[in-house]
């Protein structure tokens, strides 16, 4: 199932990602809250890989073309503010997305309903963090444009169909420009121009096609287990 696998790497490669803050977190406040977060993640990855098949063999025997993620979220953390941005970008396209879902009767709907608290509140952290960050200093305030202007090209690619995905592009688009831009004019933030008429500027994640830090994380999330082909707890 197509949109399965989209979805499903979307939280797995992010998961990730946030997992590789623990040991580096700021403080240990955030240490607990984005490894909070990246469980939820990994929980909504697992349910949604397992309806495309064996979940433990799509995420860690599959090559990087076979990958479906959109190119968002396999962006290296960066700073905290770049995290930051990034969570905010996707979260306020996941949760309206999961919203759709949880009121259908389609195969994502159970998953969905469960998923929209957890995404409300990764939604909210990010969104508190992006205002602290944005109207605080000045060097937090440079961090956190230097970090909207990077990842804005790649969002995109969030709002592209994806096959057996039963929502609306142009309406899910539309309200995550709402929300978003709400968040950056009120964190002093400067939004971003969005591209004129020929669409946004990247990316081809739901298509196989990765950025370069994808790869070396791959490489790291996938080495024990293909070290150790066939082991168990």
């Amino acid at each position: 199932m197509s949109a399965a696998l989209a979805l499903g790497d979307d939280a797995l490669v992010l998961s990730h990602r946030l997992g590789e803050w623990a040991g580096h977190a700021p403080v240990l406040e955030e240490e607990v809250a984005l490894a909070n977060i990246a469980l939820d993640l990994l929980g909504q990855a697992r349910t949604l890989l397992s309806l495309a098949g064996d979940e433990d063999e799509l995420a860690y025997l599959r090559e990087e073309r076979a990958f479906r993620n959109v190119q968002l979220v396999e962006q290296p953390n960066g700073d905290f503010a770049h995290t930051m941005i990034r969570q905010l970008y996707f979260s306020a396209y996941q949760l309206p997305l999961y919203r759709e879902l949880a009121s259908g009767r389609g195969p994502f709907a159970p998953l969905a309903a469960k998923a929209v608290k957890e995404v409300e509140y990764h939604l909210d952290h990010a969104r508190q963090w992006t205002l602290r960050l944005g109207d605080g200093t000045e060097e937090s305030h440079e961090r956190a444009q230097r970090a909207c202007d990077a990842l804005w090209r790649f969002t995109g690619e969030l709002f592209r169909p994806v096959e057996g995905l039963e929502v609306d592009p142009a309406a899910l688009e539309a309200e995550w420009l709402q929300s978003v831009e709400d968040v950056l004019r009120r964190a002093t933030l400067r939004v971003p121009e969005r591209p004129r008429a020929g669409g946004w500027a990247a990316g081809a994640g739901r298509q196989g096609l990765h950025t370069e830090p994808f790869g070396r994380m791959l490489a790291e999330m996938q080495h024990l287990h293909r070290s150790h082909p066939g082991a168990t707890w």
